[in-house]
């Protein structure tokens, strides 16, 4: 068998990428096809209905649903303010005059004469929808938004939490197996996105966070940490709405696990640049990876890859082994041999050898590494 399909991460100095940047609901596009656009423009727009509130003014008067059009000072559409007075009856004797007020400011949504309820509603809030990338607008979908293409470093890592942010990259190790401790974080941190080592603990963390840091990039979390950043257990679930004040991407795995250091020199050669990064994760159908993006070509390149990969994994390729006793090993692919060959489990299945950075080579199931594409 000369070749072999294996899913991988991507790591490349230099490609191009398109995000399709889409409202939720329909809005107002606010960006031009062939239109330059920097990572925090907003291209498209649109305003999300206001909470609901209920107000029973049959109940507060004490009169039937089908009469309190008569007791209404404000009709359908008409604005309102907190504590204004929306109805009222008219009592011979004022000592027992009752008045309806309003709990919200916004403006009245309907008024019904079967419940004898009416529905305040509250202003909408805008939800602008930023670029994310710096790039050129080159699709416009009407009404939702556009599609932004950019040329640069693409990086994905393993796990993240925490949404879409931009910053300066700051390298705060030297090595891709030094641990990114408390002391590496620095106030002039602030904003940017921060490159450490083999492993960030809660308490490096939590000083990130108190640093005002956009986002942390390391080899590996503990994730009895991950729960008490989170105070939840995040399963197969789909992550990237979390507000912990940072974004954090795992490039390798759960535990102490060195940065590869293929994935650390590049992020080093981008030390300085804006890089737009997310920690969207999803590990079950439509898989999504967190990711890192630096606009603009590294040193020493001259042309980005345009060729989608090939799909498959040959001899020479860059693999990280992703089951134990090897978990998050890198090494390169030296053969696949044809045959199915008998693995710890009893089982028959194909294998690779990959011969380590060391000199060591290992045989593993073709089912336990993956690709990375550089």
């Amino acid at each position: 068998m000369a070749h072999a399909y294996t899913p991988g991460l991507k790591v490349i100095p230099c490609t191009v990428l398109r995000k399709r940047r889409v409202l939720p609901i329909p809005g107002k596009v606010l960006a031009s096809d062939g239109q330059e656009v920097s990572a925090t423009d907003v291209v498209a727009q649109t305003e999300l209905p206001g909470k609901v509130f209920p107000v029973n003014i049959a109940n507060r008067l004490s009169v039937t649903a089908g009469e309190i059009p008569a007791f209404l000072l404000k009709k359908v559409g008409d604005p309102v303010k907190k504590g204004e007075i929306v109805a009222e009856n008219k009592p011979f004797i004022k000592w027992f005059k009752t008045s309806v007020e309003s709990p919200v400011t916004g403006t009245v949504d309907s008024v019904s004469d079967v419940t004898g309820q009416m529905l305040l509603r509250e202003p909408p809030k805008v939800l602008p929808l930023q670029s994310y990338i710096k790039g050129k607008v080159v699709e416009v979908h009407p009404n939702f938004g556009v599609t932004v293409e950019t040329e640069g470093t693409f990086i994905q890592g393993i796990f993240g939490i925490g949404g879409e942010t931009n910053g300066p990259i700051a390298l705060a190790v030297e090595t891709p197996d030094e641990e990114l401790t408390p002391e590496h974080i620095k106030d002039e941190h602030k904003g940017r996105i921060v490159i450490g080592g083999k492993h960030a603990g809660l308490a490096t963390i939590k000083r990130a966070i108190e640093a005002g840091v956009h986002a942390i990039v390391v080899g590996g979390i503990h994730d009895r940490d991950l729960r008490q950043i989170l105070g939840y257990d995040i399963g197969v679930a789909v992550t990237g709405t979390e507000k912990i004040g940072l974004t954090l991407i795992v490039t390798e795995g759960f535990g102490l696990i060195p940065m590869a250091d293929y994935t650390f020199k590049l992020l080093a050669s981008r030390n300085g640049e804006n890089a737009s990064v997310s920690g969207a994760t999803q590990i079950r159908a439509g898989v999504m990876r967190p990711e890192i993006i630096v606009p603009g070509y590294p040193k020493d390149v001259k042309e980005c890859k345009r060729e989608e990969g090939r799909g498959w994994i040959e001899p020479g390729d860059p693999v990280r082994i992703i089951r134990e006793p090897h978990f998050g090993t890198i090494g390169t692919v030296l053969s696949l041999p044809p045959e199915l060959t008998k693995c710890a489990s009893e089982s028959h299945v194909r294998v690779l050898e990959v011969q380590l950075a060391d000199g060591t080579r290992l045989t593993v199931p073709r089912a336990n590494i993956e690709v990375l594409e550089k």
